[in-house]
């Protein structure tokens, strides 16, 4: 790879169903965050290729109540980003509840609670468009046919101009069962370009589907549409679902993403063109590409989120999210660096797929070893603290408490259909109660497990493969936990959690 090129995926981690905004000179990002907090994450870039994580918009998921334990799949679906009257706009579909959206000043916030746009069961993948040419808000979304039985089909909205509420029961202007060949429709981005009005939306399903394109001069129809962006004879499966933007020379980019299955869904940088007939080209002729010249834009020094944390005063950085709402207590911050975590209690202490104090961050999409230092202070007995691979099946290295107060590091990992966690090895004691812990993650998501009390590494147990969620890629957690008691538990400390290329 020269220079002036880059290489597909920009992004080589879950960030699933990604969509983009310019403002000036600057190029904003979010993708669905599901059950975690916080949610809504913010990305930022000046060239499209280089991305860092800047923020989230949403601090906690709503009703809180409905988020107090691990929802995966749940919760913030699809998002779509505006610009609009000074303001940044995110709106999504929560597939139980209905359609939200925030807005802020500035992408830093501050964010405005969730406001309900519109109610209801399976409305999913919401995008709204305010027409400078006719001074008119739309919004259109579509179904998931888990919730609501419906599914390949386009619902669009008159919009009040302020996005607090639309304006009419709204009209079917999609029906995606009417297209030959066409399936699951879904993920719609919605724009006006040369007279037309745009729906920008994927179909065929996120492993084998393809990206299509549906044009109409009345919002509410008839479209007609074109399929403009598939596999063919690449390696990347599924092109799917994403956001068009255009730079300030005039540049027309495309950023999608492609299904990796335990690594989640990464996203893909296209250059994107109009045809003679006025439809957009996207990628190679219609093919992703790997390798392609970089967008005219000023160069940047290669960047991409935060991956390494420190805990500076017990504080985690931005990539780290909880696998529901917090609570008060569950991290602590203090005068030292480290993150200081309390060994919670818990009825679900033998499945890590059940605990909302779990705090993670994506798997990354290359082979990579991921490190931490863990000390485990409480004096607990069952009382246990570790660094996870966490997805359908999960696989975990740490430390325990036992009965006589001595502390052995411990390896353990259920299967997908399993309720309880079982060993993967025999314990090992730790004298100091410290250990170095140590995964490598190897092509496939294959894991290797190892430890270091002082003497050396020592592997740990078989390989593990890691595990999607449904619709999210498997995640590193560190977590703390303790029996169901009374009292207080004490807390584990992790420092100097690392993630380097294998």
């Amino acid at each position: 790879m020269t220079e002036g090129t880059y290489r597909n995926p920009v992004l080589n981690a879950d960030w699933s169903d990604p969509d983009v905004v310019r403002v000036g000179d600057d190029f904003y990002l979010t993708a669905s965050s599901f059950g975690r907090a916080p949610g809504l994450p913010l990305l930022h870039s000046r060239d499209l290729v280089s991305w860092t994580l800047v923020g989230h918009a949403l601090e906690r998921l709503e009703p809180a109540g409905e988020f107090t334990s691990p929802r995966h799949d749940c919760g913030v679906w699809a998002p779509s980003l505006r610009h609009h009257d000074d303001r940044f706009w995110i709106f999504w579909g929560d597939p139980d509840q209905g359609i939200f959206q925030v807005n802020a000043p500035a992408i830093r916030g501050p964010w405005t609670r969730p406001h309900l746009v519109k109610g209801g069961k399976g409305l999913i993948d919401p995008c709204p468009l305010w027409d400078d040419e006719t001074g008119e808000a739309y919004l259109v979304h579509g179904w998931a046919k888990s919730r609501s039985g419906v599914k390949n089909r386009l619902t669009g909205h008159r919009m009040h101009p302020d996005a607090t509420s639309l304006l009419d029961e709204g009209k079917l202007i999609v029906d995606g069962d009417r297209i030959p060949g066409w399936f699951t429709l879904e993920g719609p981005k919605l724009y006006r370009h040369d007279g037309w009005f745009w729906i920008l939306a994927p179909a065929g399903g996120v492993e084998t589907g393809w990206q299509g394109a549906l044009r109409a001069r009345d919002f509410f129809g008839p479209y007609e549409e074109k399929i403009v962006l598939e596999q063919k004879d690449t390696d990347v499966n599924g092109p799917h679902q994403g956001g068009w933007v255009r730079t300030p020379s005039g540049e027309d980019w495309f950023l999608h993403f492609q299904q990796r299955g335990p690594y989640g869904r990464v996203v893909h940088l296209q250059p994107m063109r109009w045809d003679t007939d006025g439809w957009p080209v996207i990628g190679d002729d219609g093919a992703p590409v790997a390798v392609h010249t970089r967008p005219d834009l000023p160069h940047q020094p290669p960047a991409a989120p935060a991956t390494d944390d420190d805990f500076p005063g017990g504080r985690f950085g931005r990539q780290w999210q909880w696998t529901a709402n917090p609570q008060d207590g569950w991290a602590t911050q203090h005068s030292g660096d480290g993150l200081r975590l309390s060994c919670v209690r818990s009825v679900d202490a033998h499945d890590l797929r059940k605990l909302p104090n779990v705090l993670t961050q994506r798997l990354p999409g290359t082979p990579s070893v991921v490190e931490v230092d863990l000390r485990l202070h409480s004096e607990e007995p069952g009382a246990r603290a570790g660094l996870a691979v966490l997805g359908d099946a999960f696989g975990w290295i740490g430390l325990q408490r036992g009965a006589d107060a001595t502390v052995h590091v411990v390896h353990r990992f259920a299967e997908s259909v399993a309720e309880r966690e079982r060993d993967a090895a025999h314990p090992r004691l730790a004298p100091d109660g410290r250990v170095r812990l140590r995964i490598e993650i190897g092509a496939g998501a294959r894991c290797r497990f190892s430890y270091d009390v002082g003497d050396g590494p020592c592997p740990s147990g078989p390989v593990f493969a890691a595990t999607p969620w449904r619709w999210v890629g498997a995640l590193l957690g560190l977590f703390a936990l303790a029996p169901v008691g009374s009292g207080h538990a004490g807390a584990a400390a992790f420092t100097r959690f690392r993630i380097t290329d294998l």
